[in-house]
C-alpha cells in the first residue's frame, strides 16, 4: 500500500476531476488524481467547443489539456489506475486499484455518466461524424442541414425544439406510440413547423464513408422500413441520439446513497451520505450536463473537502504529515526505461468504443502499410506516441507497427526525417 495519506483523492479526470483538482492543489492540499483511463473524460471527445465562457473557440483535447497543466501547476499529481474497490468509512479512507492501494482523507467522485447508446450498426463508427448525443454541443454543426432526433422522453422533445434553430428540418424518432414527457411539451413538438415526428419506429443501421450518409428505419408495428439518404447537396445529415445517460458509479454501489438510475445523491454542496466523500460532475442528478456545470461542481467538492480536512486535522491534531512518493512517480517513470519503449501497450488514448471505430476504418484497408516510431525514452509524448501506435496496428491486419529506440538505427530516423519528437512516419503506398 502506498504509505501516504492524501488529502484528498479526485476520482476521474474529466471536467469536475480537473477543476476540483486545481482548486484542491491550489489551496495546498496534497491531491491526486486517479483516472481509468486518459485525462480529459467525454470533453476530449468533443472536436469543437464555443460555448465555454471565457473561451471563444477551442477543441476539446485543447481545453483539458489546459485544465491538466494547470491543475499540474499546483503540485497535483495524476496516474492512471481504476477503482476496483473503496473503503470510503473512517478517518482514513482505502482506495483500491489496478496501480495499487491509495489511502486519503476525503474522497471526490468525479467519474462522470456516458450517453446511453442504442447499439444499431454504424452508432459506434459515425460517433463524432454524424451520431451525437449533445444538441447543444454539437448542433450548430448541422446548420442548414437534416437531423434525426432519436427518443421520446423529455429531453429528446426539448432538444428536437432546440435543434430547429439550426437544422432546415427534424424528424424525431420515437418507437413508442407517443411522447412519454408532459403533454404540454409534446403539443410544442408536435405543433412545429420544422419538426415532423414518426412513432412506433426504430434506426435499423447507419452507413456512409468518411461521412454518414444513408439511414435506414423499421416501423416497429408493421414491419414496413424506409431509408433516409443524404442529398447531394447535403452531403451528411445528423442524427441525435437522447436515451438518457449511464452513470459510471457501479463500484461505489452500496457505499453511498444512490437514485434508482445509479446517480450519486448530493446536496448543493456536493456532499455525499458518507462523511468526506463528495461526487460531483454528470453522476450526480441534473438539469444540464455540460463542462460548465462539470467545473462548478469540481469547484464546489474541492472547497467542501478542504474544510473537512483541515477540521479533521485539527480535531486529531495532525501539523504535519510526511509525504512519501511512490506510485504516482513510478507511473510516470515507468515509460521512459528504454527497455520499455519497443514493447508498449494499450494506448491511454483509445477507449473501446474508439478502437472499435478505428478497427472498422482499417479493415477497408486494401495495401499494407507500416508506421514507423523512433522513441525518445525522455520525452513522455514519445511514449504516448508509441503505444498509440502499437494500439492502432493491432487493430488493422494490414498495419505493421516498426518501433525504434532513438539512436538504435540511424539509417531508419535518416529515411523517417526523425529530427524532432515525438515522431511517426507511413511507409508503403
Amino acid at each position: 500500500m502506498n504509505k501516504t495519506i492524501y488529502d484528498v483523492i479526485i476520482i476521474g479526470a474529466g471536467a469536475a476531476g480537473m477543476s476540483a483538482g486545481i482548486y484542491s492543489g491550489r489551496a495546498k492540499m496534497k491531491t491526486l488524481v486517479l483516472e481509468q483511463g486518459s485525462a480529459g473524460g467525454q470533453a476530449k471527445t468533443t472536436n469543437e467547443i464555443v460555448n465555454y465562457p471565457g473561451v471563444r473557440h477551442t477543441t476539446g483535447p485543447k481545453l483539458m489539456e489546459e485544465m491538466h497543466k494547470q491543475a499540474e501547476d499546483f503540485g497535483v499529481k495524476f496516474t492512471q489506475a481504476e477503482v476496483l474497490e473503496a473503503n470510503l468509512e473512517g478517518e482514513v479512507k482505502v482506495l483500491k486499484t489496478t496501480n495499487g492501494d491509495f489511502q486519503t482523507r476525503s474522497v471526490i467522485i468525479a467519474t462522470g455518466a456516458t450517453p446511453r447508446q442504442l447499439g444499431f450498426p454504424g452508432e459506434a463508427e459515425y460517433r463524432g461524424r454524424g451520431v451525437a448525443y449533445c444538441a447543444t454541443c454539437d448542433g450548430e454543426f448541422y446548420t442548414g442541414l437534416e437531423v434525426f432526433v432519436i427518443g421520446a422522453g423529455f429531453a429528446a422533445a426539448e432538444e428536437a425544439i432546440f435543434l430547429t434553430r439550426f437544422a432546415r428540418k427534424v424528424t424525431v424518432i420515437a418507437r413508442e406510440p407517443e411522447f412519454t414527457c408532459a403533454k404540454t411539451i409534446a403539443d410544442k413538438v408536435l405543433a412545429h413547423p420544422k419538426i415532423e415526428v414518426k412513432f412506433n419506429t426504430e434506426v435499423v443501421e447507419a452507413t456512409g464513408d468518411e461521412l454518414l450518409r444513408r439511414v435506414k428505419f423499421i416501423n416497429n408495428q408493421t414491419g414496413e422500413t424506409f431509408e433516409h439518404v443524404a442529398s447531394e447537396e447535403d452531403g451528411t445529415f445528423g442524427i441525435f441520439i437522447f436515451a438518457g445517460y449511464v452513470p459510471q458509479t457501479k463500484v461505489f454501489n452500496g457505499l453511498v446513497d444512490m437514485d434508482r438510475q445509479g446517480y450519486i445523491i448530493t446536496d448543493e454542496n456536493m456532499h455525499t451520505s458518507v462523511e468526506g466523500v463528495y461526487a460531483a460532475g454528470d453522476l450526480r442528478p441534473k438539469m444540464l450536463r455540460q463542462i460548465v456545470t462539470a467545473v462548478s461542481d469540481g469547484a464546489i467538492a474541492s472547497l467542501e473537502a478542504e474544510k473537512y480536512v483541515a477540521h479533521e486535522k485539527e480535531r486529531l491534531g495532525i501539523v504535519e504529515e510526511e509525504v512519501v512518493e511512490e506510485a504516482p512517480k513510478q507511473e510516470v517513470k515507468q515509460p521512459e526505461a528504454p527497455k520499455a519503449a519497443p514493447v508498449g501497450g494499450r494506448s491511454a488514448l483509445l477507449n473501446d468504443a474508439l478502437r472499435e471505430q478505428i478497427g472498422t476504418v482499417l479493415s477497408r484497408m486494401e495495401n499494407n502499410v507500416t508506421l514507423v516510431t523512433i522513441v525518445d525514452p525522455s520525452n513522455e509524448k514519445s511514449i504516448e506516441l508509441r503505444d498509440l501506435v502499437i494500439d492502432i496496428a493491432n487493430l488493422g491486419d494490414k498495419l505493421e507497427a516498426v518501433v525504434k529506440i532513438k539512436g538504435e538505427d540511424q539509417a531508419l530516423e535518416e529515411k523517417v526525417n526523425a529530427d524532432k519528437y515525438p515522431v511517426v512516419a507511413l511507409l508503403n503506398k
